[in-house]
């Protein structure tokens, strides 16, 4: 993937919630984006599996 199609998203959240996720990911031997990309790339799936693929022109 080239760099420019990568997007970046900021998030706010708690320092409680930010110190365990960094925990969480240090533990899982990720970062803490790779953690959140992780998260993220799991609910997709979970989603898809439950309600079928997303297709690129539901993405519109």
């Amino acid at each position: 993937m080239m760099k420019k199609e990568i997007k970046n998203i900021g998030l706010r959240v708690s320092p409680e919630v930010h110190q365990k996720l960094r925990y969480i990911a240090e533990y899982e031997g990720r970062t803490l984006n790779g953690q959140v990309y992780y998260l993220m790339q799991t609910c997709i799936r979970d989603f898809e599996k439950e309600h079928g693929p997303i297709r690129p022109e539901d993405l519109k």
